[in-house]
């Protein structure tokens, strides 16, 4: 356990080790993460797409507790991933759902944070994540540049650049883009 880190993170990490799922938030984005989910409002709904693990959902928790008063729910499309987290030890306002984020967004209502860390509601259906914002809410879109050794092809290129295009022009967002961990783009929805 590294010095700081929070107990859900330090297992949700342990986890994701166990199981050779290498995708998991980085601890500069997770940090990042905590300090926004406890900023959300009391009564406030916080989504993540794209569980994995759980180490995104373990920062966002870490950051709301000891407070109960947000809830936080995670969409996962793969049920590999999805059973990961599974019967984990977590607090009674993190839910989880299995499922296309795309076909789930409509029908989860809207969200004060939503950390957008899957394809689905990312590369396709950024339309209905922005959507899902509620005003004055704060999106968090993560892995806008390669890992240190990884390459993308043309296409996940391309698709990122569209991502990042739309996050920073929208009409409804005032984003930055932030060179900080797998590089961001932090973006607050317009009352």
């Amino acid at each position: 356990m590294t010095p700081g880190t929070p107990y859900l993170v330090s297992v949700a990490e342990e986890r994701a080790a166990a199981a050779g799922f290498r995708r998991s938030s980085e601890p500069a984005v997770g940090r990042l993460l905590a300090a926004l989910a406890a900023a959300v409002p009391e009564g406030g709904r916080i989504l993540e797409l794209g569980t994995g693990a759980g180490v995104g959902t373990a920062w966002l928790a870490s950051g709301l507790l000891p407070r109960t008063d947000v809830t936080v729910t995670t969409v996962e499309r793969d049920p590999a991933s999805a059973a990961l987290t599974a019967g984990g030890d977590w607090p009674g306002f993190v839910a989880f759902r299995t499922g296309d984020a795309v076909e789930l967004l409509p029908e989860l209502g809207t969200f004060d944070l939503i950390f957008a860390d899957a394809q689905g509601g990312k590369q396709v259906g950024l339309d209905l994540t922005i959507a899902a914002l509620n005003p004055r809410g704060v999106l968090l879109v993560d892995d806008m540049v390669p890992a240190p050794g990884e390459t993308w092809d043309a296409g996940f290129t391309a698709r990122q650049e569209a991502v990042r295009r739309t996050l920073l022009t929208h009409e409804r967002l005032v984003a930055v883009e932030l060179s900080h961990g797998s590089g961001v783009v932090l973006a607050t929805a317009r009352p």
